[in-house]
């Protein structure tokens, strides 16, 4: 979560991390900058990211596994049912990514959210 390396594993085609900003490049979508406001490599990433407050924070479990938590606060009650569907696409990334080693993201430009796919 907390590196340009770690994040194109499972969320964008690339991103790069600058001056306390993340600029993320997701398929033939405009490159977005989003505020990182809180990071601690292997603990918490908190950013902007397209007007809402994202919270990641991971806690180590009793039985040597980790869990993640995830929050996502948006003023705008319109895009929660989008939000929610986009996390949940970007959470399956990451689980194929870390647990599997796979990337299940479709990289296909016309494959994306406007034409009907989950396009993460």
């Amino acid at each position: 979560m907390t590196t340009d390396k770690g994040r194109s594993k499972y969320w964008a085609e690339e991103t790069k991390e600058e001056n306390d900003f993340v600029e993320f490049k997701i398929l033939n979508y405009p490159k977005y900058k989003s505020k990182i406001i809180e990071k601690k490599p292997q603990e918490l990433f908190r950013l902007e990211y397209f007007g809402t407050d994202v919270t990641f924070k991971l806690f180590k479990t009793d039985d040597n596994g980790t869990d993640l938590y995830l929050k996502a606060m948006t003023p705008n009650d319109s895009v929660k049912n989008e939000m929610t569907a986009g996390w949940i696409s970007v959470l399956m990334a990451m689980k194929g990514a870390v647990d599997f080693g796979i990337d299940l993201r479709n990289h296909n430009p016309e494959r994306v959210w406007e034409n009907g796919y989950l396009d993460n």
